[in-house]
């Protein structure tokens, strides 16, 4: 595609990002994804929710299970961004891997994924937000209010420079780690039954609630797979975006492994389902409380709302570079593919899903009035009850199947040349990453109303089978017009997934739009 330009601050560029401006590096780039996965808030409202509605004690050995697939599947996602480097991450593995139809397609679930799950988090924030000013000053808020707040701060930092965000990330996530570090060895010191492995063992997780317990599990990861979204502006592409996934992963899975063991001592194995049920969120809060001191358990407080933010701050770079990338090649308005002059950062895409969360926000607003809260449950609750639940686990929905789909893609791109790697990184790897991510989305869809309802015997509702089907006909429409793309434009076809990077002659061109696509 071909590329304008001018002086002014918001100048159109499809062009690479030039060497001055890739600034992340490995560390950079994995607080990006390890802020994704917000450390405090998936501990204080993911943990205690999966003990509270699945009743099972094996939470800590699932994280294990689910860091090993993610593991294997970045085997195959590493090895593919060392060829493919683009800011569509997903897309263009698919595209490349599989074939342009499929390909859009991806595109469209990513984009609904992307925001669903940046959006939903607006809901636990502003409750979070609202619920702390009440309880501390007597500020009686709408829950709304602090969301239009933060809307505006995630949209300034969405068109700066990308290091910037991740420099206030880096400092956000090492004060979760810090906090949560405190959680865990007082709960060590505490230990009322005593230090116990009961929850590692394999009894504790394979029983009944496995299912939710692993839907539940899967949430916590969402964001590890965005280093490559980030390649086109990291220092060293071929090496930052796998080192960054496997540190991500890593510390993901056995940071959220040796926490939530925590928290079974700090309770007691016999009383963390008991306590987590009583008390959700407030459980770690309350402990800090009475065993470390009030100031500490304020603070956690407070960096349970930054670590909300981080992740909105997140999710939202990964949703403009994906509007960024399907803008650059032709694939939606090519408007969306303006970029910064002086920072690079792609302010368009950045803007656009600033009014995208405005619209959602504005609506969930409107349809809080006269909600009527289930049975015990306060008014208040409503934006996480709704707006936090409906979104954030129908993008983790999408998410999971993206990830299976690139694990099949990674076997097809490096069918075509084997780039010199070996059977496990090629095949093997990617086939084991696919059937396990398969079953896990599986499980999501089977549970989905639980992780709607909180409730494993509320029946389904409209909500349950609405929300998985905006998730699958977006792909669906999107494969439609990648088709469409082919007939009615060929040389926008021809370059999709491929981003800044050119074909070599209009034979080649010819030849990759008349082969074979699934």
């Amino acid at each position: 595609m071909t590329s304008t330009s001018d002086t002014s601050d918001t100048a159109v560029s499809v062009t690479p990002h030039p060497a001055a401006h890739r600034r992340l590096g490995v560390p950079a780039v994995t607080f990006m994804i390890v802020a994704a996965s917000a450390p405090l808030t998936v501990l204080a409202g993911g943990v205690t929710t999966t003990f509270a509605v699945t009743g099972v004690l094996g939470v800590p050995l699932s994280f294990l299970l689910l860091g090993a697939v993610l593991a294997i599947f970045a085997v195959g996602y590493a090895a593919m961004s060392r060829y493919v480097t683009n800011a569509g991450a997903f897309y263009s593995y698919v595209s490349q891997g599989i074939g342009r139809p499929l390909g859009v397609g991806v595109s469209i679930v990513a984009l609904v994924s992307y925001n669903a799950m940046q959006i939903g988090v607006y809901g636990l924030f502003g409750y979070q937000v609202a619920s702390l000013l009440n309880t501390k000053f007597g500020w009686d808020l709408p829950w709304w209010l602090p969301i239009l707040v933060c809307i505006a701060i995630v949209g300034v930092l969405g068109v700066n420079r990308v290091d910037l965000s991740a420099k206030v990330l880096g400092v956000l996530v090492a004060l979760e780690f810090l906090v949560v570090i405190v959680y865990d060895v007082a709960a060590f010191v505490v230990a009322p039954e005593g230090v116990s492995a009961q929850a590692l063992s394999p009894a504790a997780l394979f029983v009944p609630g496995i299912g939710a317990v692993f839907a539940f599990g899967i949430a916590a990861f969402m964001g590890f797979e965005g280093a490559a979204i980030y390649g086109e502006e990291a220092k060293d592409p071929k090496r930052t975006v796998a080192r960054a996934t496997y540190t991500a992963v890593g510390v993901i899975a056995l940071f959220y492994a040796l926490s939530s063991w925590a928290m079974t001592i700090a309770s007691g194995p016999a009383k963390v389902i008991k306590d987590s049920t009583e008390q959700g969120p407030n459980l770690i809060f309350s402990f800090l409380e009475t065993n470390v001191g009030v100031l500490i358990s304020d603070i956690a407080q407070v960096l349970f709302i930054t670590s909300l933010f981080a992740s909105l701050v997140s999710f939202h770079n990964a949703v403009a570079r994906y509007f960024f990338s399907l803008g650059r090649e032709g694939v939606l308005p090519s408007w969306l593919a303006r970029v910064r002059a002086h920072s690079r950062a792609p302010w368009a895409g950045s803007l656009t899903q600033t009014v995208l969360a405005l619209v959602v926000i504005a609506v969930f607003a409107l349809a809080s009035v006269g909600w009527v809260p289930p049975k015990g449950a306060p008014a208040i609750l409503f934006p996480v009850l709704t707006l936090f639940s409906w979104l954030t686990n129908t993008g983790a929905l999408g998410l999971v199947l993206l990830m299976a789909i690139v694990s099949f893609a990674v076997v097809g791109f490096f069918r075509r040349s084997g780039h010199g790697l070996g059977v496990w990184q090629r095949v093997v790897a990617p086939v084991v990453s696919g059937i396990g991510l398969t079953v896990v989305f599986i499980l999501i869809v089977v549970y989905f109303n639980t992780l709607l309802t909180s409730d494993p015997t509320a029946p389904p509702s409209a909500t349950t089978f609405l929300l998985p089907a905006i998730v699958i006909l977006s792909g669906v429409a999107g494969i439609v017009w990648g088709y469409v793309l082919k007939r009615r434009n060929p040389r926008v076809y021809a370059q999709i997934g491929h981003g800044t990077e050119k074909q070599n002659t209009e034979e080649h061109n010819t030849a990759e739009q008349n082969a074979p696509e699934l």
